[in-house]
């Protein structure tokens, strides 16, 4: 069976909410001791996402969206 790596990241706000965000991993053994300290934090806009989608395809479409945040920074 083929695995696909994924980090949770879990951020605590203030007034005491929790969000949780799902994604390909920031920090790794390999690269633990480069520079990853947090230079910017970006949102996406909410997308509505079928509830049965597949962990394939949502990394697909979570792929897409760093292309297009790539390429905006352009």
């Amino acid at each position: 069976m083929k695995t696909v790596n994924l980090q949770l990241i879990t951020i605590d706000l203030e007034n005491g909410q929790q969000g949780v965000f799902i994604g390909f991993p920031l920090i790794t053994e390999e690269n633990s001791e480069l520079d990853s300290q947090v230079e910017e934090i970006w949102f996406s806009n909410i997308q509505e996402i079928p509830d049965d989608l597949s962990v394939k395809k949502l990394m697909s479409l979570i792929a897409i969206q760093l292309c297009r945040c790539r390429a905006s920074l352009q």
